[in-house]
């Protein structure tokens, strides 16, 4: 039987896991690569990398969560004043419902607000995000 590049690798992290469940020291990973003909160099090159995309998940998260937050903040804020706006409205005028105004055009810009937020694979995200992570 025959195993590819990627099926040694599942096999593998499969075993290091049943192996010995935590957490494993850099010497620790440092041998298993020597073991598997890594080179040390190739290792620290990946473990940058590697390094590097985990912070950037983490601010992306961080980032996504500042953004939902502010969404969430205004659409208490227009659930709040609407549901005023319509009580006011059916009490002062209830054969012309005016807010419906407030309602529509209040409600298009949530709409616009959270496909902004949860629209994550834009160049607008993507620019928002670099300027928010200058910003931090």
């Amino acid at each position: 039987m025959t195993y590819d590049s990627e099926d040694v690798q599942k096999i593998l992290e499969i075993a290091l896991t049943r192996k010995q469940e935590g957490e494993f020291s850099r010497e620790q990973l440092l041998e298993m690569a020597s073991e598997l003909g890594i080179s040390s160099d190739i290792l620290e090159t990946t473990e940058k990398k590697w390094l590097t995309q985990q912070e950037e998940e983490r601010s992306r998260h961080t980032f996504n969560t500042f953004r939902r937050r502010g969404f969430w903040g205004h659409f208490v804020s227009f659930l709040a004043v609407n549901l005023f706006l319509i009580l006011l409205n059916l009490i002062t005028n209830p054969s012309y419902f005016w807010a419906i105004f407030s309602v529509l055009g209040w409600g298009l810009g949530l709409f616009f607000h959270w496909w902004g937020v949860y629209q994550t694979k834009s160049e607008d995200y993507e620019i928002a995000f670099q300027k928010w992570r200058t910003q931090i």
